[in-house]
């Protein structure tokens, strides 16, 4: 869970009921060279239960994209069978850890389960028009520049199965920041140019959340999606535009 500046948004109480259950669960915590008392206040967390929560703290502000590779690379080397990350703000609320696993439990093809914020009946996806909006546009961008039908890349919600393959994709730093998300699936599109491995498009799945809702203090603004535009652009000259 990468987290920067984020003392006055942790729901520490949130934390500690869910490992309360004894769900098999371990988070850990990348404290993004935070300025204000986010690390205090996970240490805090971490010294209640040792055994669900770990924190690695960066000595500088990286960004998210840097943040979440790096826990990604510690977790990689642990012994679960399961790994991803989370926005640690609970826009996406812990109890769909579950949803995620089930997934990766009966349909062993797939090795990478990515969140979906599809508003339909019978859920509760609260965004706002001008984020959602920006979002499907987006998102349609995305498709064409992987040539995959993927509907909602940047949900903060991911997990994926601990392999080496898997691991490969985060062993180098990422070029870009806002849409690393992206720059994952173009990683793994390219890795599996060969053949040998689960083509990309039979590998992920996306999973539509039960719940999911816009947290205040979110530090996503409009401008940064004209950024995220910007980004897809460097991500298929470098993946998929040498293709051609």
């Amino acid at each position: 869970m990468p987290c920067f500046n984020e003392a006055a948004r942790l729901d520490l109480e949130a934390f500690q009921s869910f490992a309360a259950r004894g769900t098999p669960v371990e988070f850990l915590f990348v404290n993004d060279g935070s300025s204000d008392a986010t690390l205090a206040r996970l240490r805090e967390l971490e010294a209640t239960r040792r055994e669900s929560f770990a924190v690695l703290d960066l000595p500088r502000n990286v960004g998210k994209a840097e943040a979440v590779r790096a826990g990604l690379c510690v977790a990689f080397k642990s012994n679960a069978d399961y790994v991803g990350y989370w926005d640690a703000d609970l826009a996406t609320p812990l109890d769909e850890i579950a949803r995620f696993g089930a997934v990766l439990e009966r349909l062993p093809e797939i090795e990478l389960v990515f969140g979906a914020r599809v508003q339909l009946l019978g859920r509760t996806v609260r965004r706002s028009h001008l984020r959602h909006y920006l979002g499907r546009v987006f998102a349609t961008a995305v498709s064409q520049v992987l040539g995959l039908p993927i509907y909602d890349t940047q949900c903060g919600a991911k997990l994926m199965r601990r392999t080496p393959e898997l691991a490969a994709l985060f062993a180098t730093p990422f070029g870009v920041n806002w849409t690393f998300d992206v720059e994952i699936l173009a990683r793994l599109i390219q890795s599996r140019l060969g053949g040998g491995l689960t083509p990309a498009s039979e590998a992920v799945y996306e999973l539509p959340l039960e719940r999911w809702h816009d947290v205040a203090g979110s530090k996503v603004r409009p401008v940064d999606f004209f950024i995220a535009f910007y980004e897809i652009v460097r991500i298929w000259y470098r993946y998929r535009g040498r293709e051609k």
